[in-house]
């Protein structure tokens, strides 16, 4: 049965970072539910391959190469997407990028590509798409936050810190504009086995630590985060602004310790 409680069909949806990973899952959920989505990443080659594949519902999948830490390729982005598609019903903040080291092993150089990457970049892809929702008096945003602003993992600082910064955005914007008609709402995941963490989930202890620490005692799987985004983008949100829904397997609603019960 469908339901237009949760219809995003026909809707301009533009997400950044979304070439593969959590944003490729997302931008493939928004296409099978007939959204004319956007995506964005730094690699033409590998947007190519990505908008070809997901390209499954009614609306081709389309894309643009846009560094989100290079305010003029937003620039671009923006006047690019209003051009071809007239406005952005949903914009989705995926993009980001981390290293792990010691905090005082970053150099402030690595501290910068972290910051404009994953909030200075974020910010302004918001606040550009954000004025012309502003205009229309309609809109949407969803920043993908992190488990890390619940407890900052060890290290991941300047990551950690990105993120906490993502999360006070989506409340302040949410409080601007919401008299505009312009929602803005954040998604935490926890742990889910990307291509980027492979390597780290390879490893047998720390697939142990996650399935002893999350309630749900696994890792997510990244289809799993479609539904919150659908929700927050669909009917069904439309009276949630300012809040950040996590997608963790309950590994934010309290601490494990090792107590036989």
């Amino acid at each position: 049965m469908r339901d237009e409680l949760f219809s995003v069909e026909d809707q301009i949806v533009l997400l950044s970072g979304a070439s593969r990973g959590i944003g490729r899952a997302l931008a493939e959920g928004f296409a099978q539910r007939q959204a004319q989505v956007i995506i964005t990443g730094r690699q033409a080659e590998t947007l190519t391959q990505t908008a070809e594949e997901i390209s499954i519902g009614k609306h081709p999948v389309a894309f643009r190469v846009c560094d989100v830490s290079e305010s003029d390729q937003i620039d671009a982005l923006f006047d690019s997407v209003i051009d071809e598609f007239d406005h952005v019903d949903t914009l989705l903040n995926v993009a980001g990028l981390n290293t792990r080291r010691k905090v005082e092993d970053y150099t402030l150089e690595e501290y910068d590509w972290i910051m404009d990457a994953n909030l200075r970049g974020a910010f302004a892809l918001a606040q550009k798409f954000g004025r012309h929702m502003i205009s229309r008096q309609s809109g949407n945003i969803i920043n993908i936050d992190s488990l890390n602003t619940y407890a900052p993992l060890v290290g991941v600082g300047p990551y950690a810190m990105s993120k906490a910064g993502m999360q006070m955005m989506t409340r302040a914007l949410a409080s601007e504009w919401g008299k505009h008609d312009v929602r803005v709402n954040g998604i935490a995941p926890g742990f889910f086995p990307t291509a980027l963490a492979a390597k780290l989930w390879a490893q047998e202890k720390m697939l142990k630590w996650v399935e002893d620490q999350t309630p749900l005692g696994r890792l997510g799987n990244v289809e799993e985060l479609v539904g919150a985004a659908i929700f927050l983008a669909s009917p069904a949100g439309g009276f949630v602004t300012g809040h950040t829904l996590r997608v963790d397997g309950g590994m934010s609603a309290g601490i494990n310790w090792p107590v036989e019960l």
